[in-house]
Parts: structure tokens; C-alpha cells; sequence
């Protein structure tokens, strides 16, 4: 049987608090994130690997102090500066030409008492930031870090990934993806993309036969 044509369309992905499941591995970082007045000089830098949930939380934070938000490789050095509580997203890949946007708007901050919340794969001190001023004034900022996911946030995860596409495995294929795909936010979500494009392209529900095939053609990369 001929294959159907697959499209890529975003996940409806739910970022509310109630959407947001807390363990052992972010129960730091969610308690640090939302408790801006404890920020130690009003800054504060969230680590994580991509899609262990530093958006989700970023979007509560957003939404508990109306902070504007900045996915750092859309910034601009021709910005305003900022006039109230501000999130800078993938704080680890902003172009060089925006650093002394980002210097000054985090002086300005300072100095108006709001909170500057940035987050990164890793810690500011090992951005490639080229501004000395910048660079050193980020490194200054408390890190807290977003864990490997224990069992049940690794469930909770993969959950939340075939909620936001609509998709509905049945409980032993659940079981044997619980098993068998590393403990990694990114294993996570590559893993459900390459379901949903299969399961789409095949017209198969999602079994733990099916699952199993899809693990075994993507290799090592998948365990």
C-alpha cells in the first residue's frame, strides 16, 4: 500500500500550569522560576536540554509577572529596551550583533527592580557571549538546571507529546516506550515526531507492534 503524503503541523502544545508536571528532576527549577523575589540580584538563568519543559516554564513565569518574551535568534539590536519583567529563550544562541541590546537592557532592569529570567542548553558561563561586560554579568546569574527525567516524568512527558498531537497509544505500547527509549527530554520528543509522521504515512494505530517497528528502523538513536 502506497504510502500517504505527510505534513508537517505544529502540536497544539499546552503550556498552562496545570500542564506542567513536577518530579525529583524540575521541582527545583519550578519552585526557583515562579519565585522571582528570591532571584538573587533579580536574574536568573533556567538550563535544561531541549524539550525537558524551560518553555513551559518560561510561559509561567511570563504569564505570573506579564513579562515580555524574546526567543533570543529573533532579537534585535534596534529593540526598545524592555519595560517591564523580561524572558530571553535560547539565551545561548543570541547573535552577536544583539549583545549590547541585551547588556543594556539588563542594566536597565537592574536598575527598575524587575526580574530578567534567560534560558540555555548550558550554563551563561559557557555561552559564546563576546561582550566581556555581557558575558560576565549573565555568569553572574543563579542557574538552576532542569534534571534527566526520573520514570514518572519521563511517562508525564511522553504523555504530554501524544496529548499535544492527538495521538492515543494504547497502554502496553506506553509500557514498552517506557522501557526502551532513553532517558532524554530530546529522545522524548524525536521519538513521538517520528510516530506521529509514521503513523500518519501508514495509517496504523499506534500498538505495541507498530511502536516497536518504528524503534528498531530508527536504530540506536531511539534506545
Amino acid at each position: 500500500m502506497a504510502q500517504q503524503l505527510t505534513l508537517d503541523l505544529p502540536a497544539d502544545v499546552r503550556l498552562e500550569a496545570e500542564d506542567f508536571f513536577v518530579s525529583d528532576a524540575n521541582e527545583q527549577a519550578f519552585a526557583m522560576v515562579l519565585a522571582p523575589e528570591a532571584w538573587p540580584d533579580g536574574k536568573l538563568a533556567l538550563v535544561g536540554e531541549p524539550s525537558s519543559g524551560k518553555t513551559h516554564l518560561a510561559r509561567l513565569f511570563a504569564n505570573q509577572v506579564r513579562a515580555t518574551i524574546i526567543v533570543a535568534r529573533d532579537a534585535r539590536p534596534d529593540a526598545p529596551l524592555p519595560g517591564g519583567p523580561l524572558v530571553v529563550e535560547d539565551c545561548d544562541a543570541l547573535p552577536a550583533d544583539c549583545e549590547e541590546w541585551l547588556f543594556h537592557a539588563h542594566n536597565h532592569l537592574r536598575a527598575m527592580a524587575q526580574p530578567l529570567l534567560v534560558t540555555g542548553q548550558t550554563a551563561p558561563a559557557r555561552w559564546n557571549i563576546s561582550l566581556p561586560d555581557l558575558a560576565s554579568r549573565l555568569s553572574a546569574a543563579t542557574t538552576v538546571t532542569i534534571g534527566t527525567p526520573d520514570a514518572s516524568l519521563l511517562t508525564a512527558v511522553l504523555l504530554k507529546h501524544f496529548q499535544d498531537r492527538q495521538l492515543s497509544p494504547t497502554p502496553d505500547a506506553m509500557a514498552y516506550l517506557i522501557k526502551h527509549i532513553p532517558r532524554s527530554f530530546q529522545a522524548v520528543g524525536d521519538v513521538v515526531n517520528q510516530l506521529d509522521r509514521e503513523a500518519l504515512a501508514q495509517s496504523k494505530a499506534l500498538t505495541r507492534p507498530f511502536v516497536r517497528a518504528v524503534l528498531d528502523s530508527m536504530g540506536d538513536d531511539a534506545r
